[in-house]
């Protein structure tokens, strides 16, 4: 196995210099660097892991954990996967500080300058799509500080995003809405929030896709309940009235249970889809008033955030891609 030491014999330079490249402290040379790495390459260089871990225990690593503070389930879920990992990270001296902030810009800010305070090594966020919170984090990514975006993503430099193509996702709604309706459907859609990116994302999927494939699908109006049940509730009993001829719901987030609560109370038969497989959604696809639900796999989202971040952390090993795509699974009554 080669080392460090016959990397450096090979490219005419000190050791420290060759450290300084394989595992990205300090500036070298371009010209340097690129010949270091070749021959790192050529010789199949792979780091001490043992090493790289012992490293670790000494340097007691921090990470934060930036959430909505949302009643929502999901969170739940991910905080469990987040759990699970940090659990076998248990003997390296690595610990998490953990914020759930509520759905506004300047609070997520305020968590995260409170994180950064508090002297983390890395952060993971599930980031409002805002213009301050894109900036403040390529400042985090060029203080040295990586950030992995988790469940919903937002143009910026960070080092990872991990959840799924939300645009995907909502051409599989419609698709699911073409194969599973009949006659002309007339779709009502409830959105999260127009700040949170995998929300706008699943309606751009779902209206491109019904625009390519199914001319007999109409988006009759499309409004933001913010998670939440009540306003769900009354959003829904809202848009059924002022619309009757709407014979599809169409839930692109969470306040899905106080919509079925409405869509329970309407006098005419619905088609409905919604995300995630958690207990109350579960429980309207078998009463028969949700007709599919697509999930997103959350504790395993937050179960590789924090396994890529804290790989990164430990051995300086960027993730393969800049995005981890989880797979969708789709269900209906008869697969629960």
């Amino acid at each position: 196995m080669a080392t460090i030491k016959e990397i450096a014999a090979l490219a005419g330079v000190s050791r420290g210099t060759v450290d300084r490249v394989l595992n990205n402290r300090g500036s070298v040379n371009e010209e340097t660097k690129q010949r270091i790495e070749e021959i790192a390459k050529r010789l199949n260089y792979q780091p001490n892991k043992a090493g790289i871990l012992l490293a670790a225990q000494k340097k007691n690593y921090k990470i934060g954990v930036i959430l909505f503070a949302d009643s929502t389930l999901f969170f739940q879920e991910m905080m469990d996967g987040i759990n699970e990992k940090m659990n076998e990270l248990s003997g390296y001296n690595i610990t998490r500080v953990t914020r759930m902030v509520p759905f506004e810009e300047d609070a997520q800010l305020q968590a995260i300058d409170e994180l950064t305070s508090e002297g983390i090594n890395g952060l993971v966020l599930s980031p409002y799509n805002g213009e301050k919170i894109h900036c403040r984090i390529d400042q985090l990514m060029d203080s040295g500080i990586p950030v992995i975006n988790l469940n919903s993503d937002i143009p910026s430099r960070r080092l990872a995003f991990v959840g799924c193509d939300f645009y995907r996702c909502g051409a599989t709604a419609a698709g699911l809405v073409g194969r599973m309706t009949f006659g002309e459907i007339y779709v009502g859609i409830i959105t999260g929030s127009s700040h949170i990116l995998s929300h706008s994302e699943r309606i751009r999927g779902f209206a491109d896709r019904i625009q390519e494939a199914y001319p007999n699908i109409h988006i009759v109006e499309t409004v933001e309940n913010h998670d939440d049940d009540v306003e769900s509730y009354k959003l829904v009993r809202q848009m059924l009235a002022e619309h009757p001829q709407i014979n599809c719901i169409y839930f692109t987030a969470g306040g899905v249970s106080g919509g079925c609560k409405a869509i329970e109370e309407h006098d005419k038969p619905l088609s409905v889809f919604a995300y995630d497989n958690i207990a109350t959604t579960v429980e309207y696809v078998r009463k028969g008033v949700i007709t599919a639900i697509l999930c997103q796999q959350h504790q395993l989202q937050g179960y590789q955030a924090i396994e890529l971040l804290s790989k990164y952390l430990f051995e300086n090993t960027p993730p393969e891609k800049d995005h981890i795509y989880l797979d969708v699974d789709i269900r209906i009554s008869e697969n629960l």
